[in-house]
Order: structure tokens, then sequence, then C-alpha cells
């Protein structure tokens, strides 16, 4: 064989068995992100809306996949057409790929990558429903799911991820979501909160968490799938790229909730469940950009960074009035806001690619594309998410009753509680005001002027009996 077909031959990329199978393993592990984040969403809700909590994740699941399949993986990844949009007709229905077609120069095959990608899809929309919880009618969050996809995150993740996407070719790093995903969602959460107001008794009524247990399982599931979400998105195991990830991914998330529980102890007099299982997700979050750019060393101070600082932001509600249930925007667009920029300052130019951050003689630029991208996609998403909620609100309104609100929304969206107090078995009930009864008690959430994660610590007996401080470092009295 003459030496130059040889060389081509040896050139052209072929299917990998171990980087296919290893691919699917790390689409299974991001799959189970979202019944996860359903578990610690849960736990962190009233008795009374359980259900609804667990309910507003996994439809994500339903909603996404179809959506994808139809017209999203093509809106996202297919042909560019001008920067900011896809299209591939093979894409549509999924039904025009090859079995062994490969994914551009990867050694896997188109449909990996497609089920790959979906997984991102579903939890991104379904990290929204925190912000929403108590509130909210199920009918429209189904329907602000599927036009949310559409018209933000299939768009905004072609910008980011694909061959030809504007801030792609722009040089922005976000290795596994900290745009496309995290601040993608912790605005569009901002976004719906100014249509949606504040939950009855909100600064007023306490309303802690009702289950620490279900939030820390639903903390260690994500941390267990989150390795799949960025090693996972280097797309091979073959040159290490995606070792290091693995490894930022752990070292990052037990730095940030060290951070966490370090800030909450000097503010707020103790180290608490709920500070340990958001700092890590504070962690995830921030390192999830990062991962592929950063050393072991950087993934430190990007944890302790993020850690520290999201555990400030949660307050941030009660200054400006926003009622983020389950601090959302605490964690995921600040988390995201932080660990996307902190690559302009700790990127070492080794690993995913030779782009440097400051500190490693790369000047600003890198940072300057950082915020460029920070800045585009959460404009985009925030005034996006605001106009579709208040279209929604308009055609169906978009938030329950206030007598289903005070009942519970899982008796009014399911006829259901999470919890049989009766001890006479079955969850589905059909007494009006039994969700009341199940849940109603005002022992769980946020309190007066403070998060939930001060609330855990008055609930252990350590907070001050004549007041509260707020996360963000103010006295709040605290009303009998």
């Amino acid at each position: 064989m003459p030496p130059g077909i040889m060389t081509l031959a040896a050139d052209k990329a072929t299917l990998s068995p171990a980087n296919t199978g290893f691919m699917l393993i790390c689409t299974a592990l991001v799959m189970l992100m979202t019944p996860a984040l359903a578990f610690f969403y849960g736990g962190m809700v009233r008795v009374k809306s359980v259900l609804n909590m667990l309910m507003m994740s996994f439809i994500s699941l339903g909603i996404v996949t179809v959506l994808w399949v139809l017209y999203g993986f093509g809106l996202a990844f297919g042909q560019d057409n001008g920067g900011f949009l896809g299209w591939t007709g093979d894409f549509a229905g999924l039904g025009g790929i090859g079995l062994t077609e490969l994914w551009g120069t990867t050694t896997i095959p188109v449909y990996v990558f497609a089920v790959f990608q979906l997984m991102f899809a579903v939890i991104t929309p379904a990290l929204i429903s925190g912000a929403l919880a108590d509130r909210v009618k199920f009918t429209a969050w189904a329907l602000f799911i599927a036009l949310w996809a559409t018209v933000v995150y299939f768009p905004v993740a072609h910008w980011v991820w694909a061959e030809g996407g504007w801030l792609f070719d722009l040089g922005v790093i976000d290795f596994a979501g900290g745009t496309a995903v995290h601040i993608n969602a912790g605005a569009a959460a901002l976004g719906v909160i100014l249509v949606v107001g504040k939950r009855i008794g909100f600064k007023k009524d306490p309303m802690r968490p009702h289950s620490l247990p279900l939030v820390m399982l639903g903390a260690g599931l994500l941390w267990f799938g989150w390795f799949g979400f960025n090693a996972g998105s280097w797309l091979n195991n073959d040159d290490g790229v995606g070792a290091v990830a693995f490894v930022d991914t752990q070292v990052a998330t037990a730095a940030a909730m060290l951070g966490w529980l370090g800030y909450e102890k000097l503010r707020h007099g103790s180290f608490t469940t709920l500070g340990a299982a958001s700092g890590a997700v504070a962690g995830l979050v921030a390192i999830t950009p990062a991962c592929g750019a950063v050393s072991p060393l950087g993934a430190i101070a990007v944890g302790v960074i993020a850690g520290v600082l999201c555990a400030m932001a949660v307050g941030l509600k009660y200054r400006f009035g926003y009622d983020d249930s389950l601090d959302v925007v605490g964690v995921h667009l600040v988390g995201g806001v932080v660990g996307s920029l902190l690559i302009g300052l700790f990127a070492t130019g080794g690993v995913q690619s030779d782009a440097k951050g400051l500190f490693y003689g790369g000047g600003l630029e890198q940072l300057g594309k950082q915020a460029v991208g920070v800045v585009c996609v959460l404009s985009y998403s925030l005034v996006v998410s605001f106009l579709l909620a208040k279209i929604i609100d308009w055609v169906m309104g978009f938030r329950v009753s206030e007598d289903e609100e005070v009942a519970g929304v899982d008796q009014a969206a399911h006829a259901e509680t999470a919890y049989d107090f009766g001890g006479t078995g079955g969850g589905a009930v059909a007494r009006p005001g039994a969700g009341a009864a199940a849940g109603g008690a005002p022992s769980h959430g946020d309190g007066p002027g403070r998060s939930k994660h001060q609330d855990t610590a008055a609930a252990s007996g350590k907070a001050p009996a004549s007041g509260e401080t707020s996360a963000s470092g103010k006295e709040k009295s605290v009303d009998a």
C-alpha cells in the first residue's frame, strides 16, 4: 500500500469501543443527576410541597427528551447558521444517522454524543424549578419548560459548544456548562421570579427544610453524577484531560464545602448540614466551566472562592426583595459566574487548550472573553425567560390560587401527599385541605430576613433569641 494512503488510513478516526462505553456510563451518571436534584430540592421545601418539587424536576426528563429528538439536537448541534443557531435535517427525529457514524473527529457515535448532550438539556430547566417552589401551576411550568428549552437552551448550547457557535469561535472556555447550564438556569430563575412574585408569608412565616436527610442524599448523588457531567464532556478517555477534569471536580467540591462552612461558622455560629450540602453544590457549579482549564491547586482556589461568595449571595434575596425559594440565583447563577470568570485568572494553558489566565502569564485577554460569555448568556436568558413567563401568565396564569398555595401545591396539582401521617397507608387523598394538615405546620422554611441556612442553625437552638443575623450580615428582628 502506498505510504500516503497508509497515512490517511492511520489518521482516519475509527469507533472506539472503550470511549463509547465510557461515554454511555457518563451519560447514565448525568441522567441520575435530575432525580438527584429532585431529592435535593424536595428535602428543602415544606411537607406540603414535596411531591410537586420532585415532579417539577422529573417532568423535564419527559418533555425535553421528546423535544431533543424532534428538533433540539439539530438546533443545538446541527450545521451552524450565522453563529447563533444550528440545523441539520438528518438530526430531526434522529432518523438520518448511521449506527456507527462518528461525531466529528471523535471516536464515539453521533447517537452517543446526542444522548449525552440530551441529559444536559434535561437538567438545565430542572435547575430553575427550585426558585419557584410552593407557588406555580404544574401545567404552566410544563409549558415553560418546553418553550424555554426551545428558545433559550438550544440556541445558547449552540453558541457555547457547537463548532461555528459565536461564543465558541470567540474562544470562551466552558468545559461542561458554566454558562450554558448554570448561568443560563440561574438567570432564567430570576426572570421568572420577577413575574410570579413572592410566596405567601415570605420573610414572615418560617419555611425551613422538611428533610435534611433528603437534601444530603440529593447532594451526594449530584456529586456522584457530576463526575460524568464534567469528565465526560471531553468525549474521550485517551489523553488525560478527562482525568484532570475528574480530579478538579472532586477537589473544588471539597474546597467549596469547607469554604461555605467556614463562612457560615464565622457569620452565624454553626456548621449546618444544609450548609455542607449547599457548599458542595456551589463547588460543583463553579468548577463545571473550569475543570478542563485549571490545575488541582487552581481548583482549590475556585472552590473556596465559590463556596464563600455563594454563601454570601443566598441572603441577597432579602436585601433586594425577590423570593428565590431554594437559592437557585445565589448558588447556580453566582457559582456559574464565579467559575466562568476565574478561568481568566487560573487557566494554566496546559490542559484542554493553550489559553492562559492572568496568573499564568496570559494577561487579561481570556478574562475578557469569559466576561463576554457571562454577560451575554445572562442577559439573553434573563430577558427571554421574563418574557416567556409573562406570556404564560397572561394566557393561563402561572401561579396557583392563594387557597391552593396555603393548602399545598401537592394537593392542588397531584392529589397526593408525600407522607401518610395517619398511618392508614396510601398517598392519594381526596379530602380538601389535607395538604395543609400534612404540611401546613409553620416549622419549615425561610424565617424573616434569613435564608434556609440560618433557619437550620436556628432549629438547632443556636440562633440568638432576640434576632437573627441574615446572610447579608445585618441583624433582623424575629417576630414571635
